[in-house]
């Protein structure tokens, strides 16, 4: 698989990565540890070099999980996680002071098998702690060898300034697709002035793009997503709409709807590096299939014109969730 360069800061990660919140948290019940170590592993071997954790995911397994299965090729991956949330559960609400931050990154480096942390994040910005401080803390960490890079997640153009000024910031994770499109208006165009990264979380929309999701669907009692509004049974029977369309398009281009998302996402500029993410063999290895598509400017302005004609119905986040996000 091709390397991509996010940012001007150096850090080369492949094209595609592997979100691996899932695999422990969020969607479900956590998947068998041998298969999700199985699973890590043969992403490695199609050529995944970027994968993706956080504290908050179990709290702490999947941190676990990644440390082990990657811990024989560690040194040929780069592993980002997370910090910000107090005790890193969700739940407890926010906590980006400069002694969590600390303790966090001295757990995570256990956790996870490795001397170093590739690209750190801030999980969520925090409102009650000064964004010069944050990025002064992981520019000790970095300046003491612990880390290597800096990321936030779901910033808002202000806090990237501000962090940025402090520690040159390396990647931004933000949700991006072809049906979260927000970020074109402000996010992408900050992200080329001043040289970062974009690190796409949900790429395929939680998994409604793949068209495999319709208004039947039923998800187990503790998936994240019977709280979004965007997948509440009207909503998804109105998004259907740019299911089939997409399916339409994937079908004339002899690919599947996820890669066509996924190609996409790649083709929209040099320094993207989506994480999709999934539990399942045969679906990792046909998100793989995307970086190997090349999407012709004809091709991208025949979906961008489609996907245009289609509102998409509903909010990515419940009420309680989205004031975390864009600060």
């Amino acid at each position: 698989m091709q390397k991509r360069k996010i940012g001007n800061s150096g850090l080369e990660v492949s094209a595609l990565g592997l979100g691996c919140m899932g695999l422990s948290f969020g969607y479900g019940p956590a998947t068998d540890k041998q298969d999700a170590i199985h699973l890590i592993r043969k992403a490695f071997e199609l050529g995944v070099t970027f994968f993706d954790t956080a504290e908050a995911y179990g709290p702490y397994t999947n941190e676990e999980l990644l440390g082990e299965a990657l811990e024989p090729f560690r040194n040929e991956v780069v592993i980002a996680t997370k910090f910000g949330f107090r005790e890193g559960k969700t739940a407890l609400g926010l906590d980006s002071r400069p002694e969590n931050i600390r303790n966090v990154a001295e757990a995570a480096l256990k956790r996870l098998k490795t001397d170093v942390i590739d690209l750190l994040y801030q999980h969520r910005v925090d409102p009650n702690v000064p964004m010069e401080d944050v990025a002064g803390t992981v520019k000790d960490l970095i300046s003491e060898g612990k880390v290597k890079y800096f990321g936030l997640s779901e910033a808002g153009v202000s806090s990237i300034r501000k962090a940025h000024a402090v520690q040159p910031v390396s990647a931004l994770q933000s949700e991006y697709s072809l049906w979260w499109r927000e970020p074109e208006q402000e996010i992408l165009p900050t992200l080329e002035e001043l040289g970062i990264g974009l690190v796409p979380f949900s790429p395929l929309g939680k998994g409604f793009l793949t068209g495999k999701i319709d208004e039947h669907t039923s998800f187990d009692q503790t998936d994240f997503r019977n709280i979004v509004p965007r997948f509440s049974e009207d909503n998804r029977k109105a998004n259907q709409a740019l299911v089939d369309l997409l399916g339409n398009i994937a079908s004339e281009l002899g690919a599947t709807s996820a890669q066509i998302a996924l190609a996409w996402l790649l083709a929209q500029k040099p320094w993207i590096a989506p994480i999709p993410g999934t539990t399942k063999l045969h679906r990792l290895e046909e998100n793989v299939g995307a970086a190997d598509i090349t999407l012709r400017a004809g091709d991208l302005e025949k979906i961008n014109q489609a996907v245009s004609t289609i509102e998409v119905q509903g909010a990515r986040y419940p009420e309680h969730l989205q004031k975390n996000v864009g600060r």
